[in-house]
């Protein structure tokens, strides 16, 4: 039976997104385009692939059989066309990076206008996400994350600054009204603004001098949603709400304007940079070596 490839990779894209109009954004079809391809591919096929209803779109026992045998199928094809577009003298394609807020803020910045402009052929797509994914099932060719939250079995690069620290910083207002803490329990006795992680994790507030780690546990009046909520918290610290702990290069620009008074700057813990990461096990694509090149060679 000859079944059309353009047919096969809308039913994955779909089945792997979730639905339609999800796997439209993630393969940039429309979603008719796709709902189209997979009906001519279950009628071709005379079985059902998807389950769908108003809220989801899940594959069918069939289709679940199908997905597991296409996905690694699919990707050798897509290895296969990327070495004949490793013999172009520039690489084209598309290139689909993973990265929490705070690398598309601090890292990709300085990286991403003279990468797209060394190879304009290629289309990158970020897609920021601060929960932990698996950037293979996400339809990402790589990911940038901590050392510690790198999966095994991936090839890891470092990307961006190697050494980086947390601060802690507050408005010179708050701190004339409230005091300036000298040590990070003090903390806990001040209106902090705190953040959680879309999974529900909050993290404590990390501190270490002379080889002595601290950590604490304040509250205050906000809690925002880590990344896409920094930026408030940052503003209300900025109007005296409170105290915040995070990227000293976010904070940056606000401590050399004194928006912001550093707080504890003894204290600030520092942490080793990002890596970009990807899967070792299959042949690299040509936009994603061209990436990892820049980066070695920034």
């Amino acid at each position: 039976m000859k079944v059309d490839l353009a047919n096969l990779n809308a039913f994955v894209a779909v089945a792997r997104a979730g639905g339609f109009r999800e796997g439209a954004r993630a393969s940039g079809s429309s979603a008719s385009a796709l709902s189209e391809a997979v009906r001519r591919l279950e009628a071709q096929l005379g079985v059902r692939l998807l389950n769908r209803t108003t809220r989801s779109v899940v594959p069918t026992e069939a289709g679940e059989g199908l997905l597991q045998r296409l996905g690694p199928a699919l990707t050798e094809v897509e290895a296969a066309l990327d070495v004949v577009n490793g013999f172009r003298d520039k690489p084209t394609g598309s290139l689909r990076l993973n990265v929490p807020v705070s690398a598309a803020r601090l890292v990709l910045p300085r990286i991403v206008p003279p990468f797209l402009a060394a190879y304009p052929d290629i289309r990158l797509e970020i897609i920021t996400e601060d929960s932990f994914v698996d950037v293979i099932a996400a339809g990402c060719d790589a990911g940038i994350r901590y050392d510690e939250r790198l999966e095994q079995d991936m090839i890891a690069v470092p990307i961006g600054p190697r050494v980086q620290r947390f601060a802690t910083a507050a408005s010179p207002a708050y701190l004339d009204r409230h005091g300036r803490p000298r040590h990070p329990r003090e903390l806990l006795g001040h209106a902090c603004l705190r953040s959680r992680f879309s999974s529900g994790v909050m993290t404590s507030w990390e501190f270490e001098r002379n080889g002595d780690v601290l950590r604490v546990d304040p509250t205050g009046p906000l809690l925002v949603r880590a990344g896409g909520g920094t930026d408030l918290a940052i503003e209300a610290a900025i109007a005296g709400v409170g105290v915040i702990y995070l990227f000293e290069d976010w904070l940056r620009p606000y401590l050399d304007s004194g928006a912001l008074e550093p707080v504890l700057e003894p204290w600030w813990p520092r942490f080793s940079g990002p890596f970009l990461y990807y899967p070792g096990r299959r042949l690299v694509p040509a936009p994603l070596r061209a990436f990892i090149d820049f980066i070695k060679e920034s």
